[in-house]
């Protein structure tokens, strides 16, 4: 057996052993333990759905409270990935410094485990859908691409926050602004309808986030045909492939400059 086979084994080992560590250790010593990677995006749903479903009546989309749940689902995945994965360096310092191995695997393990609540999320939007009545089209197939995305595009963002946060430590408070301005940003309260309504121009611009196209395509997918997704909004193919372009520079930025800056990470931790 080749020595890189070995290491591969070994680092695969390692990844899970990771993943199993950090989704036991991220609800220790809390009462309802796991059940709270169902709980906090449920609580959130009801919150916003009383308000703005109930209260305010934005929800004209047919399926709204399963159309804003699958929405606060997909935003919770994205912002665990990228938070977890922005502090999973600094966190884990005297493992790098006693240990070498792949730091990336880290990084990987955060987001893995992020993906993991995220599959458990998705039996409670199941189980909406099924008392809610939706009716599942062939656009179903689609769903599991726009979750693909959302991951490359948190992988690399958690790859760049990481290795950004070994430098400077106030890259988490940076974040945490630049997410909350992102959540109101993106359509995930409001129906990208009332938006059109107002102004096509700033649909558009929107639409042209990766995140909030793949969530409405997620949306249009699983929930419901009224769902305006990149292709009703642009009549241009160059306009719709922007968000994956974005996708793969942040993912191949990210992960060159953790590449670079993973040698110093001992050292600087």
């Amino acid at each position: 057996m080749k020595l890189s086979n070995i290491f591969s084994r070994r680092n695969r080992i390692l990844l899970r052993e990771l993943v199993i560590t950090d989704f036991k250790l991220r609800y220790q010593g809390s009462v309802l333990g796991y059940a709270w990677s169902l709980l906090k995006p449920l609580f959130m749903f009801a919150i916003l759905y009383v308000v703005f479903g109930l209260l305010i009546k934005l929800g004209s989309v047919e399926h709204y409270s399963v159309y804003l749940l699958l929405g606060i689902v997909l935003w919770t995945f994205f912002a665990e990935a990228t938070n977890q994965g922005l502090s999973s360096i600094v966190g884990r310092g005297d493992v790098i410094r006693k240990i070498s191995f792949p730091k990336y695997i880290i990084v990987l393990s955060t987001t893995i485990s992020a993906l993991v609540n995220l599959t458990l999320n998705l039996v409670i939007v199941a189980f909406f859908m099924l008392i809610n009545g939706v009716t599942l089209h062939w656009s179903v197939v689609l769903f599991p691409l726009y979750i693909i995305e959302i991951y490359i595009l948190a992988l690399g963002l958690a790859f760049f926050l990481s290795a950004v946060n070994v430098k400077y430590r106030d890259t988490g408070h940076i974040w945490e602004i630049i997410m909350q301005a992102a959540f109101y940003a993106t359509p995930i309260i409001y129906p990208l309808s009332l938006v059109v309504a107002k102004s096509e121009f700033i649909a558009k611009l929107l639409m042209l986030n990766p995140l909030a196209q793949a969530i409405q395509g997620a949306r249009y997918a699983l929930v419901t045909h009224e769902t305006i997704t990149a292709a009703n909004l642009f009549s241009n193919v160059i306009y719709m492939l922007i968000p994956f372009a974005i996708v793969i520079f942040i993912f191949i930025a990210g992960t060159l400059y953790f590449k670079k800056n993973s040698k110093y990470f001992a050292e600087n931790i």
